[in-house]
């Protein structure tokens, strides 16, 4: 009997004792839970942290500065193909392999856009003759460009379907179409294979 409550009496002392050791009372050479960084890290945390701005003026500024910023990483990575900083659009292997699909063969889809400025120029000459062939032309072109579509858009899909089985593929083959209407120099990101090369 009396050791019970000797028992019970001990119990609630070391909980009192749990309970009143707070961060301060703990030794000093206790464990704090993660290793201390090393000084050059702790000094480069400390230059990397972003201060905070002292107004909404200052504020607006550092953003603009940082859109900036990763406006140019952006363009550098549209030209040199630096997957890390192209727009969403643009990245990832799926839509790599699209413009690189794209890229490595001729379609008659990139000459629409020259292609049509000659009918234009033709169309407004006035001669029946020539008006009637220019829009000829522009019938045949159009049908042409319109197959090349089907070709390429069932290729890609074929492809994509072996080398990405498990890869989201919306709107892969919409992007690649998109890419053959633009001339093979104009196109961004700038091509990273030639004519011919297997993506």
């Amino acid at each position: 009997m009396f050791r019970r409550r000797s028992d019970d009496a001990a119990a609630s002392s070391s909980v009192l004792e749990k309970q009143d050791e707070t961060p301060q009372s703990r030794h000093p050479e206790a464990k704090k839970g993660r290793p201390t960084p090393k000084r050059s890290e702790a000094e480069a945390s400390r230059r990397t942290r972003v201060t905070v701005p002292k107004d909404r003026k200052e504020a607006a500024k550092q953003a603009r500065e940082r859109m900036r910023v990763e406006r140019e990483k952006q363009r550098q990575a549209l030209m040199d193909g630096d997957e890390r900083h192209l727009p969403a659009r643009d990245k990832g292997p799926v839509r790599k392999f699209a413009r690189d699909y794209v890229d490595a063969r001729w379609s008659l889809a990139e000459f629409f856009l020259p292609a049509a400025v000659v009918i234009l120029v033709m169309s407004i000459i006035k001669i029946s003759n020539v008006q009637l062939l220019s829009t000829l032309l522009f019938l045949l072109f159009f049908v042409f460009v319109i197959l090349d579509f089907v070709r390429l858009g069932f290729g890609l899909r074929k492809q994509l379907a072996e080398r990405f089985p498990n890869e989201n593929t919306r709107g892969v083959v919409a992007y690649g179409i998109m890419r053959t209407l633009q001339m093979r120099r104009l196109r961004l990101p700038k091509p990273q294979v030639g004519r011919g090369e297997k993506p």
